[in-house]
């Protein structure tokens, strides 16, 4: 026989635990389906670790899960077969003749980046390595040229195909189209956001990012040829996207068909060879197998700590507080946040999202709704100081001269301005509702 621990102590224990081991600097995946099963053995007996394979198995037959390495072996495809770079040339060449224009074509191009990849560390390297030295070469302020690269590389994880979204519906066992077609309208929003933050203070200061000079333009010819360069890419997008939100295919059937054209463009573009499949698979692999695992071990360290009343500690401690459903709701979100500064992406999710999601719905509001907040909040975990990932991505690959400090204070600005998007979609749900209830006649 086990012990019996009160549950909040055990929340101490479970909790203080996985952050002093994270502390350490051991892996999320190990630690959290380590500490599951020695829980386990102290709370239970032997026969308890059964709840090992009970929740690990659905996972692992869960057919939407095979879109996460398709869509990033689409993604590693056309990043190994260079045309990721340029395409940010294309976009560069057709907007370096305006005031900020590199800074705001380095977001735009990450827009588009975001429809490609959905995985960040990607795309803010990849900008890092192309656009930073092509910015500060033309005498860029640094901190805009920076503060452009993370937060257009973070849109990534909002806008469709995104990896979270996919692994987000399946542990709220929410549709993974809908949560693709309820994050559009943000996604392009923050996304448009960003190019007016960037556009108004270099039109205010045209110091901050001065235009191309004019002998270095090009004209409304070659502007189109290079368009034509693109044209295989952009369609392979809007195929992707277009069969998810007519409903014509499955997200796991898109990617699939994403997959398959990633193969045919890079054909096209002359860049398809054996050792460019082999990298772009073998990174496909790294990545697929990090998230699994990071699923596996979280998802047994949150079902031991519903099982042994989790879940209802939890919403009885928040309605305790007597803030009401909006209260409530507004503390998860300062929860998330607060996570967000010191753990990974998919960690937070399999801790927090089996936990929060009953309780938004007992609560009234719509998961679909709160999902798409969910990913807004995620979004801003990547620029939030002091451990957000696109900050160390960045870091990476940025001219040492450039110190920590300053990469922190471009950070600030865009994470004020995804704070102000939040916002603005927790007080207007159409923002997320609309498109998902036009294409499923619902909400």
């Amino acid at each position: 026989m086990g012990f019996e621990i009160p549950i909040g102590w055990l929340t101490l224990l479970m909790f203080g635990s996985l952050l002093v081991l994270l502390l350490a600097g051991l892996p999320l995946a190990f630690v959290t389906g380590g500490l599951a099963c020695v829980f386990l053995f102290v709370l239970g007996d032997s026969h308890s670790l059964n709840m090992v394979p009970s929740r690990i198995f659905p996972l692992m037959t869960d057919y939407q899960l095979s879109a996460i390495p398709l869509f990033i072996l689409m993604a590693t495809m056309l990043e190994r077969a260079g045309l990721i770079q340029e395409m940010f040339d294309v976009i560069y060449k057709l907007l370096g003749g305006i005031r900020g224009g590199l800074a705001s074509a380095t977001v735009f191009a990450s827009t588009i980046l975001a429809a490609m990849v959905g995985i960040i560390g990607a795309a803010v390297v990849t900008m890092g390595i192309i656009a930073l030295p092509e910015m500060l070469r033309r005498k860029y302020e640094h901190k805009i040229a920076m503060g452009a690269i993370m937060a257009g590389g973070t849109l990534g994880i909002l806008i469709p195909p995104s990896i979270l979204a996919i692994i987000y519906a399946v542990v709220a066992e929410q549709s993974v189209g809908e949560l693709f077609i309820g994050s559009v309208i943000p996604g392009f929003m923050l996304s448009g956001m960003y190019i007016a933050y960037i556009s108004v203070r270099c039109f205010l200061n045209p110091t901050l990012g001065p235009a191309i000079p004019v002998e270095e333009r090009l004209r409304a010819t070659e502007k189109l040829k290079l368009l034509g360069t693109m044209l295989a890419p952009i369609i392979l997008i809007v195929v992707v996207l277009g069969v998810i939100f007519t409903g014509v295919a499955t997200p796991v059937e898109a990617a699939g068909i994403g997959t398959f054209g990633s193969f045919v463009v890079a054909a096209l573009h002359r860049r398809l060879s054996w050792e460019t499949v082999h990298e772009a698979c073998v990174t496909t692999l790294k990545a697929s197998a990090m998230v699994l695992w990071i699923m596996f071990g979280a998802t047994v360290f949150v079902g031991l700590y519903n099982f042994h009343g989790g879940q209802q500690f939890v919403a009885g401690a928040l309605e305790s507080t007597g803030l009401g459903r909006w209260g409530i709701l507004i503390v998860m979100q300062i929860i998330l946040v607060v996570l967000g500064m010191f753990l990974d992406w998919v960690g937070i999710l399999l801790l927090c999202v089996p936990i929060f999601v009953p309780i938004i719905k007992s609560l009234g509001f719509d998961p679909l709704w709160f999902g798409v907040l969910y990913l807004v909040n995620m979004q801003m975990s990547f620029l939030s100081p002091p451990f957000g990932y696109a900050l160390f991505y960045l870091r990476s690959v940025a001219p040492p001269e450039i110190p920590m400090m300053d990469i922190y204070k471009a950070s600030l600005p865009f994470l004020g301005i995804q704070v102000f998007a939040l916002a603005l979609c927790m007080a207007y749900p159409p923002i997320i509702t609309w498109l998902p209830g036009l294409v499923y006649g619902s909400g």
